[in-house]
């Protein structure tokens, strides 16, 4: 309990500072509306949780061993990413309105983008090892999973506010088309930055 505090702190630092996740949300809440956008941060934040929770009772242990498959998760993860920017990057400005979109897809994009987010593995490992201390039992960890969960997703969410009041700027299609571009090399920062700086 007296680890709560710096807890939140450490998750809402996590979850709003900018990341792929943070991206693809304010893109989305962008061009198709809050509901997307909040869609999108259910998933990433419930996703995150369960792996906060999978990793604390000892996934994490085992990636510490093996090194190589750490940095292979890390690899597909940059990759799957720059493809998703580059298909942003190429994609047009006048096919992308609310009738193309499949509102279904919202929630298992922000989950399965966790899956392959270097941002959130080092931070669900980071978890274990600062406020876990070792004391892997399945209450502690199941609580700090629900606290990531509660503090993740209205910052998370705060990303999709931003995303909706820039809307009106977007509604050219110039303007989009350079809103996809803008969005595409932050996406391919927001990955290859800190893989090119450790």
């Amino acid at each position: 309990m007296n680890q709560w505090l710096p807890f939140i702190l450490f998750a809402s630092v996590a979850s709003i500072t900018p990341g792929p996740t943070n991206l693809l949300i304010l893109g989305s809440a962008a061009r198709f509306g809050l509901s997307i956008a909040l869609a999108i941060a259910l998933g990433a934040s419930l996703a995150a949780s369960l792996m906060l929770l999978v990793v604390g009772l000892g996934l994490g242990e085992l990636l510490a061993r093996a090194p190589l498959l750490q940095t292979a998760m890390t690899w597909a993860g940059a990759a799957w990413i720059s493809w998703m920017a580059c298909k942003l990057m190429r994609a047009e400005a006048a096919g992308m309105d609310q009738r193309s979109v499949d509102r279904r897809q919202g929630f298992a994009q922000g989950a399965g983008l966790q899956l392959i987010n270097p941002k959130t593995w080092l931070m669900t490992v980071s978890v274990t090892a600062i406020f876990l201390d070792g004391q892997a039992s399945f209450g502690a960890v199941a609580s700090y999973a629900t606290l990531f969960l509660l503090v993740s997703t209205p910052c998370l969410l705060a990303w999709g506010v931003l995303g909706v009041g820039g809307a009106r700027l977007l509604r050219q299609p110039a303007r989009l088309l350079l809103f996809n571009r803008c969005m595409a090399v932050l996406l391919l920062a927001s990955v290859w930055l800190p893989l090119l700086l450790r």
